[in-house]
């Protein structure tokens, strides 16, 4: 685990964050919902030990960037991850998000994207795909369902749901169990303000799908195989993981990262 020693302060909420600094290509790690940067531990180690410049931070409420400050919501998530870029003087770095770190990280690259020089999404559905009525249906149903389970059991369930693997989930059960109900059902919520169809939009930048073989939530599982062939790249599927797959299996994660990021052009000049 790293201890994140330095922090942003930004609207009532210190920002906590770890650079590797180095000048290799940057890497920034956005976790998901509910979770913080511990979940990409083994992925921070790995590659900073191949020479990448790894940043990995908590989002406001969450882990160590206690208190929010103010109501997470998508547009102060966004306005926090292209500060902290910002702050850092990051040279497009490759911004890496798993669930709703993903989907934040897409919406940046879609609102700057000149910013980020890829894009990697683990376990997370498309931001501009168009939804099906019952997928409509479900995005809506699922905060009310949150509401219903006892606080002292969200973060159990959360965790069995989210992860396969006794680690994994036994980290999740840690991660979850740091916010409160009604702060991870405000997460939930603001997870859906990033979902816009625009069904003509394509990710500008190059762009890796990484999917649990196993992964249960939402609809993930037909979401991302659409938006691969949407994108015409090939998905990433990890055996022996479900939802949180950077932490069930972490080595073929590691793998996939490594091996996309070999081809990605260290200059925008190599890109043209």
């Amino acid at each position: 685990m790293v201890n994140l020693p330095s922090m942003l302060s930004l609207r009532n909420c210190g920002l906590r964050y770890a650079d590797s600094g180095g000048n290799g290509v940057p890497l920034v790690f956005s976790h998901g919902a509910g979770a913080d940067h511990v979940m990409f531990d083994a992925q921070r180690e790995y590659l900073h030990a191949r020479g990448y410049r790894t940043v990995t931070w908590d989002m406001r409420g969450h882990g160590l960037s206690r208190p929010a400050g103010v109501r997470f919501t998508a547009e102060q998530a966004i306005a926090d991850l292209c500060a902290l870029i910002e702050h850092l003087a990051l040279d497009r770095p490759v911004l890496v998000g798993q669930s709703l770190g993903g989907n934040l990280s897409q919406a940046v690259v879609q609102r700057h994207p000149d910013l980020a020089r890829a894009l990697i999404v683990i376990d997370a559905t498309p931001n501009t795909a168009p939804l099906s009525r019952k997928e409509r249906l479900l995005v809506k149903a699922v905060a009310l369902i949150l509401l219903t389970i006892p606080a002292k059991e969200l973060p159990r369930l959360m965790a069995e749901a989210s992860a396969i693997t006794q680690d994994a989930q036994a980290d999740a059960r840690r991660a979850f169990g740091q916010l409160s109900k009604k702060e991870f059902v405000q997460v939930w919520r603001a997870t859906v303000e990033f979902l816009s169809p625009d069904p003509g939009y394509r990710t500008p930048v190059p762009l890796c799908l990484i999917r649990g073989e196993q992964d249960r939530t939402g609809n993930i599982a037909s979401a991302m195989p659409r938006w691969a062939e949407t994108e015409d790249i090939d998905e990433v599927v990890i055996p022996d993981a479900g939802h949180i797959a950077n932490q069930d299996n972490r080595q073929a994660v590691n793998e996939a990262i490594d091996a996309f990021l070999r081809t990605i052009p260290a200059s925008k000049e190599a890109q043209r």
